[in-house]
């Protein structure tokens, strides 16, 4: 009995344990089932992922396109008639090449008064990664003390900066480019002005005016909005052509005016008013400023006579770095190079009697090679046309005893070879 029993129990297990084996097989077949799914579908989201991703870059690049075309229009073309027409603006602006007054305020102190400027007002000299800067203040005039007349035509340029300008900036804050007829700080009884607007909260408000013999004649918006140019740095460019006065702020011209200057009205002022006397408030700033009137085309000067002396290319105290304000004399040299191939010529470098006379003649070396690279490297100028001297103190124009005579000396020529 016993022994019948122990089979039947030895028979069922078994049957389990067949039976269980069994199950798991079937359980293992359909988890590798549930795995593969579970991976298929996986593969399919990612798929599908990717695909939207193409897809969507498709139509984002569309969508950009698009804009860009829609930007392209509003910006450079007149929309009627089913047709584009495409408007191509250049600057016209064409700098003097005979300087009557330069300052990159290298001289003066920071912290002080610039020597070369007059107000009625504040203003001082500060720092700006590493360069010079005139400070202007809330509400002030600032005239340049320029030695030289000026004449019937010339121009004026300098490096405008302006930070801290918001929403807060004042509708009535200018920045006044005037022509007066007195070197003072009366009121005139002719004079013209453009007046530029800092405020950004809506449309620039800026204007020009003319006043001849104590009565207005000419009063008028400038109707651009230069909001996002004059916000930051800026290049300011004038031309004064007898009674034409023409404005840029980097090569977008803002104002051209054939009879707004009066007579009489030849000293350059800027007249400040209306800003935020604060720090980090409505600054504005100054550097670079030129006024050259329009002489001999110094192109045609280094072609045709074969020498061209400047001391319009400046550089650093000391140094050979070339400083803001030289790309005109330079530019023209390029040109002469570029349309005469055939032209060779030799550049040698002056220096004042300051220093030893070994390190003023290694420095004028230096300055004559710095200026050769400028002309290989920006314009393209073959290496080989164009060969250096440093002559540093040895041929004096002019004594150097005053600080005049230092000046004509420190200077550049060009000789054709």
């Amino acid at each position: 009995m016993k022994t019948t029993t122990t089979l039947s129990i030895l028979i069922a297990l078994c049957t389990i344990t067949t039976s269980n084996a069994q199950l798991l097989k079937k359980l293992g077949k359909k988890a590798e089932e549930a795995a593969k799914r579970t991976i298929e579908k996986r593969v399919e989201r990612e798929t599908e992922k990717e695909t939207d991703k193409g897809l969507d870059g498709i139509f984002e690049r569309k969508k950009r396109k698009n804009k860009q075309k829609k930007n392209k229009k509003k910006k450079g073309t007149i929309i009627g008639d089913s047709k584009d027409y495409e408007i191509s603006r250049a600057s016209d602006f064409i700098p003097g090449n005979i300087i009557l007054f330069q300052d990159n305020f290298i001289n003066d102190i920071q912290g002080d008064f610039p020597a070369k400027w007059d107000t009625n007002g504040s203003g001082e000299i500060v720092v700006i990664n590493t360069k010079k800067w005139l400070r202007l203040g809330g509400n002030s005039k600032y005239i340049p003390l320029s030695k030289e007349t000026l004449p019937e035509n010339y121009t004026i340029e300098f490096d405008l900066l302006t930070q801290g300008l918001d929403k807060k900036t004042s509708s009535e804050a200018w920045i006044k480019l005037l022509l007066e007829d007195n070197t003072s700080f009366q009121k005139p009884k002719n004079w013209c002005m453009v007046e530029l607007s800092p405020c950004q909260f809506i449309g620039s408000r800026g204007v020009v005016e003319k006043v001849a013999n104590g009565q207005r004649q000419i009063r008028n918006a400038i109707g651009k909005d230069y909001r996002t140019v004059i916000n930051g740095k800026s290049r300011i460019s004038i031309a004064i052509n007898k009674t034409r006065m023409r404005v840029w702020m980097n090569e977008n011209k803002i104002v051209d005016v054939p009879r707004l200057i009066p007579q009489g009205a030849n000293v350059f002022k800027i007249h400040t008013k209306g800003l935020r006397d604060a720090i980090d408030k409505d600054e504005v700033y100054i550097s670079n400023f030129k006024i050259a009137k329009s002489g001999k085309d110094n192109r045609s000067k280094l072609i045709t006579e074969g020498r061209l002396s400047t001391n319009a290319i400046l550089f650093k105290t000391g140094s050979a770095t070339i400083t803001g304000g030289s790309e005109t004399i330079i530019k023209e040299i390029a040109t002469a190079l570029q349309n005469v191939p055939s032209i060779r010529i030799k550049i040698i470098g002056h220096t004042d009697a300051d220093g030893s006379s070994e390190n003023n003649k290694k420095l004028s070396q230096q300055r004559a090679k710095a200026i050769k690279m400028m002309l290989v490297e920006h314009y393209d100028i073959q290496f080989s046309r164009i060969i250096t001297e440093g002559k540093g103190e040895e041929n004096p124009i002019a004594d150097n005893t005053s600080v005049s005579g230092k000046a004509k000396n420190r200077r550049v020529e060009f000789i054709k070879i």
